[in-house]
């Protein structure tokens, strides 16, 4: 069967990666050392820099508007942002968390430095911005994962999140020529 994309241009997309996506079942609050503060203006070219580092590590590249993407998601209401400190006030890790919205919230993105890695930060402030979407009112927390990243899928699993659905991400080469 050919793709309805492929027969109306031509172009056959390309696999980017597998998703799947997390529902929160039994939440279970799991720190680190240090401690959870939400993101506040100054930090915002902070959360750019880790938003680029995000997209170029998930996507292979980052459109590098991660400021802008941050402020405007901040400004209009979309997203609030979290960090995990080290016993000081450095930020070791970062979750972005929607507001509920018809009782859902979406946790993403997460984001850890490379350097930061591997001390259970990642999973802190993902379980520290759940349980802000929890207190803000959602009745259900979603997150989607990498599903070639196990790492990740076995951090949520731990939180108490569990898998509802997967899907793939495809990538359309140059998606705005529609010939028909």
């Amino acid at each position: 069967m050919v793709p309805l994309w492929t027969r109306a241009t031509g172009q056959v997309p390309s696999f980017t990666m597998g998703l799947r996506l997390h529902r929160l079942e039994d939440f279970t609050q799991i720190g680190a050392p240090g401690r959870f503060r939400h993101a506040e203006d100054t930090d915002v070219p902070l959360l750019g820099q880790w938003w680029d580092a995000f997209e170029a590590e998930d996507f292979g590249t980052a459109r590098g508007d991660g400021e802008v993407q941050v402020r405007h998601e901040i400004s209009h209401g979309v997203r609030r942002f979290g960090f995990w400190t080290d016993g000081g006030e450095e930020p070791v890790a970062m979750a972005g968390g929607s507001p509920p919205l018809h009782g859902m919230s979406r946790i993403g993105p997460v984001y850890t430095p490379k350097e930061f890695r591997g001390r259970g930060y990642g999973t802190a402030v993902t379980a520290a911005m759940t349980r802000w979407a929890l207190d803000e009112g959602a009745r259900d927390v979603l997150l989607f994962t990498d599903i070639a990243n196990p790492v990740s899928n076995a951090i949520y699993h731990r939180i108490g999140y569990r898998p509802v659905m997967e899907a793939v991400e495809h990538r359309m080469p140059d998606a705005n020529t529609l010939d028909v």
